[in-house]
C-alpha cells in the first residue's frame, strides 16, 4: 500500500463500503430465508413485497447482478401463485 494520504482515505472508505455492502446482502439473504420459511400464505404475501423491494435495492446497488435479482424474484413470485 502506498503512503499517500488520499491511498489511506480510498482504503478506509472501500472497507467501509464492503462491509455496509456484505450487511446489506445478508440482511437481504436472511429475509429471503425466512420468506421462504413461512407457510400462511397471507403471511407471505404480505412479506412478499418487502423482500422484492430489498433485492431490487442490492441490484441498484450493484451488490448483486440485476439478472440475479430477477432470478430471485420470480422464484419468489412463483411460490404465490
Amino acid at each position: 500500500m502506498a503512503n499517500h494520504k488520499a491511498t489511506k482515505k480510498d482504503t478506509r472508505q472501500a472497507a467501509k463500503r464492503r462491509d455496509r455492502n456484505r450487511y446489506y446482502g445478508k440482511t437481504t439473504r436472511n429475509a429471503i430465508r425466512d420468506l421462504k420459511a413461512t407457510t400462511d400464505g397471507n403471511a407471505y404475501g404480505e412479506q412478499l413485497p418487502t423482500v422484492v423491494s430489498m433485492i431490487d435495492k442490492l441490484a441498484k446497488r450493484g451488490i448483486i447482478h440485476k439478472n440475479k435479482a430477477a432470478n430471485l424474484k420470480s422464484k419468489l413470485a412463483k411460490k404465490t401463485a
